[in-house]
């Protein structure tokens, strides 16, 4: 079992104001956790850079191209209370969609078996035309369409676990049938999104989750919604969106998950992986701010990965 892990050097140079929950910790708590010997197999590669283009496939180009107006030469530029960018912001764009891009191609290739994106900034709030909740490109829903593409692939599923309902992806797919899309999340809260009546196409599977909850609820949630809608769909890839913030340690979200919850979860998509696309799955790192669980959970996820 071949795992790839697709990161940059580059990601910790994404700046947020002092206080940011989302700040360059985070990457360097997952990188000091995947040294450790017990990841000694796991394949290390470089996040190239995207091709630009590729960005419109989730999202207009007159977005695209405000948002990368707004790069600032110096210090940072605040797109909203929670959302910014620093000088080295929209080339750390770039590569997160890239490194998403480029573990797409290693599980399509077959150079790799899965693949684990850990990138900055995360994408799954971004909608169509909007910025928001740190996220400013939806890394995730490139990569779908970049399978499609690039690949081929006719069904796309993509299973997104963060403890925020991934607003920016359920918009982008809200009316297209070849995407899956299946979140567990707290509800309420931020974004405010991710009922069960919310159903696109036919091809939005949400099941909202109460705060103070833990794994015995996440559990159950995937086993009675999120893995029968996504076995029934029968995709041609796996993606997820790997948040780590339902954590019982994170601070912004009241879940009470622990490693084994993330391990248990990992283990029942690559199964499912198995059965319907010859394994190909791609995890892409969405939340997950306090660094301690963060390391722990990313630890048991990718072990997982590589367990075959």
């Amino acid at each position: 079992m071949t795992t790839a892990y697709f990161t940059h050097d580059l990601f910790v140079e994404h700046l947020t104001p002092p206080g940011h929950p989302e700040r360059p910790e985070r990457l360097r708590a997952i990188s000091k956790a995947l040294d450790d010997d017990a990841f000694g197999a796991l394949d290390r590669r470089v996040a190239p850079t995207a091709d630009p283009a590729t960005f419109l496939y989730a999202h207009p180009q007159g977005f695209v191209d405000a948002l990368a107006a707004e790069s600032p030469a110096e210090g940072i530029n605040r797109l909203d209370t929670e959302t910014s960018m620093s000088p080295k912001t929209w080339e750390c764009v770039g590569l997160a969609v890239g490194a998403a891009n480029a573990a797409v191609d290693a599980v399509f290739d077959g150079n790799a078996d899965n693949c684990f994106v850990a990138v900055r900034p995360p994408g799954h709030h971004a909608e169509k035309t909007t910025a928001m909740g740190f996220c400013l490109i939806n890394n995730v829903a490139v990569a779908a369409r970049h399978a499609q593409r690039a690949h081929g692939a006719e069904r796309v599923a993509i299973i997104d676990w963060d403890v925020h309902h991934g607003n920016g992806t359920q918009d982008i797919f809200f009316d297209d049938e070849s995407v899956l899309y299946a979140s567990t999340h707290q509800m309420p809260l931020f974004p405010g999104t991710g009922a069960k009546t919310e159903e696109g196409v036919g091809n939005i599977f949400n099941a909202p989750l109460l705060a103070n909850t833990g794994g015995d609820s996440f559990r159950e949630a995937f086993k009675t919604r999120i893995l029968p809608a996504v076995e029934a769909f029968c995709p041609d890839l796996v993606l997820i969106s790997a948040g780590f913030d339902a954590h019982y340690r994170d601070p912004l979200a009241q879940i009470n998950l622990v490693e084994d919850d993330f391990d248990w979860a990992t283990a029942r998509v690559m199964e499912l992986a198995a059965h319907s696309c010859n394994g190909r799955l791609v995890s892409l790192l969405e939340g997950g701010y306090d660094l301690v669980g963060l390391a722990q959970s990313t630890s048991a996820h990718v072990k997982r990965l590589m367990s075959g």
